[in-house]
């Protein structure tokens, strides 16, 4: 489904990833686990067309979607769910998510409203609800289900844990597993371990913009050494 190779990138002159290489296979949870300033978002938004300078190749369902614009790479059926949401405050839940509907493609799941709202049931409860009137849990559900109104094949999931109430996290983790049941694809940058844990195959372990592991969950989980090293565990 997506196939990263060599992926380098910078912000300015400062380098920040080196030679990235990971894949994600159809219906497949890869974690992207590591410390703050890992590299975890860049290497998101680098896949994503976001980071100016870049270098490496990046191919999506077969195609190389290395030098295209951002929302060229969206129409593809690349979903991304940055970490700061992003969600329209003045607009509705059911607006928001009117705003981002996109066709059904081929081979990938077709979201409704109706469908997302029995996947959020705290969604389903408030649809007229603006978007700066919620929690920000919430505001994070309601990110994800507006990325997959565009019927994504794939999923970029930055940061889905970060700063929400433990209940929500648990909404988080069973939303994952459903969606991999759906046969959609995801890539989940996480720092919570035993999150990435619950919800993942494998993992890439990534340190100071470099890739340190990557096999299966349960090989990092029995990893000693490395999660010493690597991930402070």
């Amino acid at each position: 489904m997506l196939e990263v190779s060599a992926l380098d990138a910078w912000y300015g002159r400062a380098q920040i990833l080196y030679g990235v290489s990971l894949a994600v296979g159809a219906g497949e949870c890869v974690a992207l686990v590591g410390r703050n300033g890992a590299g975890k978002s860049t290497t998101m938004k680098s896949i994503m067309g976001l980071i100016a300078r870049r270098a490496g190749r990046v191919v999506f369902r077969g195609r190389d979607i290395s030098t295209l614009a951002p929302h060229r790479i969206c129409r593809l059926g690349l979903g991304w769910v940055p970490e700061d949401r992003r969600i329209f405050t003045d607009l509705t839940v059911r607006e928001n998510l009117a705003v981002a509907r996109q066709p059904p493609r081929d081979g990938a799941p077709t979201w409704s409203e109706a469908q997302l709202y029995a996947l959020f049931p705290n969604l389903g409860a408030m649809p007229d609800r603006p978007g700066g009137r919620m929690s920000g849990g919430e505001q994070q559900m309601l990110t994800v289900a507006r990325t997959l109104m565009g019927n994504p094949y794939l999923v970029l999931l930055d940061e889905p844990s970060e700063g929400v109430a433990p209940l929500i996290v648990e909404e988080m983790a069973r939303m994952i597993v459903a969606l991999k049941k759906a046969g959609v694809s995801i890539l989940l940058s996480e720092q919570n371990l035993h999150f990435a844990r619950l919800v993942s195959d494998r993992a890439v372990v990534l340190e100071k913009g470099e890739v340190k592991f990557d096999g299966a969950m349960d090989a990092l989980m029995s990893n000693d050494a490395l999660l010493r090293t690597h991930l402070s565990v």
